[in-house]
């Protein structure tokens, strides 16, 4: 999958599923707070499921698919209304969207679940693009920024391209490409347990790149690869800090609701 795949996309809903991620739960609420103001500015009601745990992506990435698969089955049935299901992380989307059905080859029913919610997951951005077919209305100063998008990301989902687009649309946003951009920040999930050394030199090529721009910022939809690139920086000593995609757009368009803080 390169990204680059044709989504026959519905008409705006009323109602959505916030999928939130292991991540933005524990390490990044506001992102997922960010996200539910973005989706309830364009008039839809979000539904947040209180069962819902790991997307099974871990287990998966690293070889142990019995148990990404008994993660996976806790999922499939949280979401029974046909609503689109969306997900505030292009790895995870891209883990409910192209890998479920395929976890489940081996069972024609769960296949079929799998396949029928893989069919409404979205990624935040892509969601507030293509289906929501937002119009933001930029309230804050001339801000220069670079974008990140994690592998999984910009390879499965295409999200940088649906990011990119979203930061097009403010005109006091100047998105700078910095030189690594296509490239991994080393974090990988349990890559950068396994292999800290490799992964370390990863990032720190990553945030030589970033501060090469001059950028003020940083955003990504992924908050593993944030947090990775964030600690990494902080190290280092600098200003520049990245921020979740979410709480970037909100920051700069939520006055619109009278909400911005």
């Amino acid at each position: 999958m390169d990204g680059t795949e044709r989504r026959q996309y519905p008409e705006k809903p009323a109602r959505v599923y916030l999928f939130g991620t292991c991540l933005i739960d524990l390490f990044c609420p506001q992102a997922g707070l960010d996200a539910v103001r973005l989706l309830e500015r364009e008039g839809i009601e979000v539904h947040f499921p209180a069962d819902q745990t790991c997307c099974g992506q871990p287990a998966h990435s690293s070889g142990f698919p019995d148990q990404a698969r008994a993660v996976a089955l806790a999922q499939l049935r949280l979401f029974p209304e046909p609503w689109p299901v969306i997900v505030p992380s292009g790895s995870c989307a891209g883990t409910m969207r192209h890998h479920y059905p395929k976890m489940f080859a081996d069972d024609a029913l769960l296949q079929a679940e799998a396949q029928a919610l893989a069919d409404r997951v979205f990624e935040l951005s892509e969601f507030l693009l293509e289906v929501a077919r937002v119009r933001l209305s930029d309230r804050g100063p001339r801000e220069r920024v670079a974008l990140h998008t994690s592998c999984a990301a910009r390879r499965e989902m295409g999200t940088h391209l649906h990011a990119r687009a979203l930061l097009d649309q403010l005109p006091a946003v100047d998105v700078v490409v910095h030189a690594h951009e296509a490239e991994c920040c080393g974090f990988g999930g349990t890559f950068s347990l396994k292999h800290p050394a490799i992964s370390g030199a990863m990032a720190a090529d990553k945030v030589d790149a970033l501060q090469e721009t001059g950028a003020t910022t940083f955003v990504s939809a992924d908050c593993g690869c944030m947090l990775n690139l964030n600690h990494t920086l902080q190290k280092r000593g600098g200003s520049l800090q990245g921020q979740h995609l979410a709480s970037f757009l909100w920051r700069r368009c939520g006055a619109d609701a009278g909400e911005a803080r």
